[in-house]
């Protein structure tokens, strides 16, 4: 156009040139002037239109917004040049953008990976958001993750889609040869901890995909491109891979092979991952550690002795039985109980299991005491000895009395007097050993009166004696034989002092006393102990096993999740009142679990048919002696109620009580107005 316009411009001087009058030629140049300007003004008008859309646009890319339209086109050659040139730079940009943006959107999603992979607890939840997680990135048709496990072989963990997860597990080794299995891509990737990518599936030769083509042919599925990556923490073994299927193009969902720069976000991602799981694994690895060791310390608490059985395995049974009936409450004082994660169960239940962790340290001939005089043996046994030496030395009198030349008759008679005598005397002291009976005040002075008799010792008594046995009697004056003792005495060397101990320390808040000796095995202060076997330094010895039991838990550096272990195990033998030990916690300082894990211990110890020191209770007789203690204020009674109502109490005998422990219970009796569930639906088919 611009080329025509000058052409014009010229034929007034051409005209001029050849002669043609003044006139003429001004005219001529006139009317070219007055043809030629609208084509001007339209040219102007469209170069401005042009340029102005060519800045409108500009400004708009400035912005990164590309929806500007396109520039018109040009009656200037040039200027049209400019355009194309515009376009093809506008479309630059925009590829190169988008892709700018969706590397970011991956950068965002791969940072948001990361920290929900390192806050999620859940495993299951975490293998979702992994898969999931990478099949976005890669915007893959479909995905599957393989575990592996520990006897070499991996294993289906979970797939995007919802068809169900084939059983079979697939060897890393041949099981014949023991050589690599590499004709798999997904152990080919876990042997060599190497990213294979497929094109195409079904052209593929270097593996084999025949579980893929038949995976195809069954489910309809069509798997064209193939990404396997291998999930190993940095410089760690490989513990599973990732593989996605068939990745789709974004704008037109089409199946294309996954890019160079897709397998870099999955990499980035399958390494997070696999770091993730790893520490997930630790965890669990952790976790089962303790776990595996507490109950160890349990059961060999139990196995201490042989009468207190399974208590520690028992007690945390019934507390948990207990704590799913309180949590399932939905109204009244309990309503607002609950274990609301998995970490808060198990909190409780490692309570549980520790509640009587102390024990360790109560000597297990304390705990197991079936006699007064038992210590590691029975001492009635010495006593007897006693007897039949008296019983001798009669004996011997009584001949040498004969042989003095006294009547037979009236030495026999003393000596069957002394011998009825003797024979009584051990059997009121044998039975006073028992422990069966109260012993009132006339039984004691029975005894006392029982130990004043004496016999010869001529032996002498330090011989043999351990160090620390001498010890005690260093100070004490040496008897000369023969010498003359008691039948029954409470010696000096009895006494064993208490050693000083950081226990008792006030940070603790332990209300209790302490007893002035450790042991006090005198043979008339043990035999005069008025209820069951022990003193009141081995009741305390015994009580004092949940003052180490808190000062064990208390000393120990707990996680966050488990800091209310120690109390979970050390307040069973609290009361609501404030009347139990050690620290004398009323109702406003016990938690629901706390007095769910007294009720628990009660009822074991209760039903125990392995005590030396007592026979186990019936059902009926156990739930009488809790109602007993409900009454008087010292186990929760909405507890109580809820231990009926769910029947706990049968369950629980079905599994660890004898048949002939299992009677009926009477609930209306101590619950009033509360049926068992077992009732309650049998009323309603009466109804």
């Amino acid at each position: 156009m611009l080329g025509t316009f000058l052409l014009l411009q010229l034929v007034p001087l051409l005209a001029m040139t050849l002669g043609a009058p003044p006139l003429v030629v001004l005219c001529l140049f006139i009317g070219i002037l007055l043809c030629t300007m609208p084509l001007i003004l339209g040219g102007m008008e469209s170069l401005d239109r042009t340029i102005k859309a060519l800045v409108r646009d500009t400004q708009k890319i400035r912005q990164m917004d590309f929806s500007g339209e396109l520039p018109p086109t040009s009656l200037f050659a040039e200027i049209e040049i400019l355009n194309r040139n515009h376009i093809e730079m506008k479309a630059a940009l925009q590829s190169q953008t988008q892709a700018l943006q969706a590397s970011q959107l991956k950068l965002a999603s791969l940072v948001e990976n990361g920290l929900l992979l390192s806050s999620e607890r859940d495993r299951d939840a975490l293998l979702r958001h992994i898969l999931l997680q990478g099949k976005r990135i890669c915007n893959a048709q479909a995905a599957t993750m393989y575990l592996k496990t520990e006897h070499n072989t991996l294993r289906f963990a979970l797939r995007s889609m919802d068809d169900e997860l084939p059983t079979f597990e697939i060897p890393l080794y041949d099981p014949q040869t023991g050589l690599p299995n590499e004709r798999h891509v997904s152990t080919y990737t876990a042997l060599h901890n190497e990213t294979v990518v497929i094109d195409d599936v079904y052209g593929e030769s270097r593996f084999d995909l025949s579980g893929t083509r038949a995976f195809d042919s069954e489910s309809g599925f069509h798997t064209v491109s193939m990404l396997t990556v291998p999930l190993a923490p940095r410089g760690g073994e490989v513990i599973g891979v990732l593989q996605f299927m068939n990745a789709l193009d974004v704008e037109t969902g089409e199946v294309i092979a996954f890019s160079p720069q897709v397998m870099s976000f999955i990499a980035a991602l399958a390494s997070q991952a696999a770091v993730a799981l790893e520490n997930h694994n630790l965890m669990d690895s952790q976790r089962a550690l303790i776990d595996g060791m507490i109950e160890i310390l349990a059961g060999a608490i139990d196995a201490k002795s042989p009468y207190t059985g399974a208590h520690c395995e028992r007690v945390p049974e019934l507390a948990m039985m207990l704590a799913e009936a309180a949590s399932n409450v939905s109204e009244g004082p309990l309503a607002n109980f609950c274990f609301s994660t998995p970490d808060e169960w198990r909190e409780f239940r490692i309570g549980a299991w520790l509640h009587d962790c102390g024990k360790i340290t109560t000597p297990e001939h304390v705990v197991d005491k079936a006699t007064k005089l038992e210590t590691i043996y029975n001492r009635i046994h010495e006593v007897r000895m006693r007897f039949e030496v008296l019983l001798r030395d009669g004996q011997i009198t009584r001949l040498q009395q004969v042989i003095d030349g006294r009547d037979r008759a009236q030495a026999d008679a003393e000596y069957q007097a002394l011998a009825r005598a003797l024979h009584d005397e051990f059997a009121f002291i044998a039975g006073c050993n028992i422990g069966a009976e109260l012993m009132n005040p006339e039984h004691v002075g029975a005894l006392h009166s029982a130990g004043e008799r004496t016999w010869l010792r001529h032996f002498d008594d330090r011989l043999g004696l351990s160090q620390a046995e001498l010890m005690r009697v260093a100070e004490l004056p040496v008897a000369q034989l023969p010498a003359l003792e008691r039948l029954l005495a409470d010696k000096p060397q009895h006494i064993f002092p208490r050693p000083e101990t950081k226990e008792f320390d006030p940070k603790y808040g332990f209300q209790i006393s302490v007893p002035e000796h450790l042991y006090n095995h005198g043979e008339l202060y043990n035999l005069s102990i008025s209820r069951g076997t022990l003193t009141p330094e081995e009741r305390f010895k015994i009580n004092e096993h949940i003052i180490q039991t808190i000062v064990m838990l208390e000393n120990l550096p707990l996680p966050s999740n488990l800091k209310r272990v120690p109390e979970y195990a050390g307040t069973h033998h609290e009361t609501l009142l404030g009347t139990g030990y050690p620290r004398k916690l009323d109702k406003s300082q016990l938690s629901i679990p706390a007095r769910i894990m007294a009720i628990a211990d009660i009822f074991e110890a209760l039903t125990a048919s392995d005590r030396p020191y007592k026979q186990a209770k019936t059902l009926s007789e156990s739930i009488e002696i809790l109602a007993g203690l409900r009454d008087k204020g010292h186990i929760d009674a909405d507890l109580f109620a809820l231990f009926l109502r769910s029947e706990l109490p049968m369950r629980y005998a079905e599994r660890h009580l004898h048949p002939d422990q299992i009677d009926a219970i009477d609930i209306d009796r101590f619950v009033p107005g509360i049926r068992s569930a077992g009732q309650q639906a049998a009323g309603t088919l009466a109804d």
